[in-house]
Parts: C-alpha cells; structure tokens; sequence
C-alpha cells in the first residue's frame, strides 16, 4: 500500500460574482501551508463581462484591466496546475484548504475542469471555518475570520488579495491544530 503525504496548500480566489461560469474568477493566490513563503499568485482574463459590483468593489480590481493584462484561463490553471504538483512532488498528494472553502474551491474545480481537462485537488477542500467550529465547539456564527484571528492569537489579517488571504489562512489553520 502506498499511502502520500499530505501536503496543505492554501487556496485564496478573487472572483466577479457568486458562481462559476456566470461569473469570472480574476485571481488565485496559494501558499503551502506550513511554508507560506512557498506560493503561488496570478490574474486571469474574464471570461464574461457580468460583474457583481460589490464583489468587485470589496477586491478593487477592474475588468477592464485584467482583460488586457491578465493570464488566460487556460494558461493560468496550467501554471497553477504545474505550481501544485511541483509543490507535492512524486510522493505527496495536494490538499485544498479554504476559509468558506465550498466557494474558493467551486471556481477552482470549475476553471481546473473547464480549462485544464482536471482538478489535481480532487473532488474535495478541507474547510477551515468548519474545523474551527468542531475544534472549538463554537457556533457557526463565530466562525468569522475576525473572531478567529482574536480567539487564536494569529498576527496577519484578510485584505482580499488573494495570495495575502492564502497565507492568513494558513495561518489560521496552523492555529487551529495547534490548539
């Protein structure tokens, strides 16, 4: 039996809107885990026009600018794609970590899909705001970034870009099994 290590890697995205393929994911931000230094950033073409104006609002970022500098899809899940399996290596296998990881995952496992032909995560993400609420016993309502950052002492924060989310939240996660 050959059993791989398990090898964290942090998960941030950025998108347009609410769902896939209605609406556009812009950025992705990663970090290993337990070495955030070690990361993964990038912008991506909209692949539609339609735009929740407070999504976009909260991140800053512009269509029309990602339009003319950022990567294509398929170019940026092949680099992110390459950047994760050189991260695990031959022996590891990748595990998506997420806060709210149902959302970041859902646009990463729709563009994997779209424009990659496979989602080297699976068809599963650790959800970090659900292992808060089993380690704790809290409430689902106390599972918010601010509260955990308070309650476990962490020293960065959420700012909504992508790569400096990755690495807030792993070191929430970090946090987390610590405790």
């Amino acid at each position: 039996m050959n059993i791989k290590r398990e090898v964290y890697i942090s998960v941030d995205v950025e998108t347009s809107g609410p769902i896939p393929g209605e609406f556009s994911m812009l950025t992705i931000g990663a970090c290993d885990a337990y070495q955030p230094e070690v990361a993964f950033e990038c912008s991506i073409k909209p692949t539609t026009l339609n735009a929740d104006p407070e999504a976009l609002a909260v991140t800053g970022l512009s269509l029309a600018e990602l339009a003319r500098d950022g990567l294509a899809p398929e170019e940026a899940m092949r680099k992110f794609g390459e950047w994760v399996a050189t991260v695990v290596g031959e022996d590891g296998t990748p595990v998506f970590v997420g806060f709210n990881a149902p959302f970041d995952w859902s646009f990463v496992n729709y563009y994997f899909w779209r424009y990659a032909g496979s989602n080297p995560f699976g068809f599963s993400a650790l959800d970090i705001k659900s292992l808060y609420m089993g380690a704790k016993k809290s409430t689902w309502k106390d599972t918010r970034s601010s509260n955990m950052k308070q309650v476990l002492g962490a020293g960065s924060h959420g700012t909504h870009d992508a790569l400096e989310d990755a690495r807030f939240q792993a070191e929430l996660f970090r946090l987390i099994l610590a405790s």
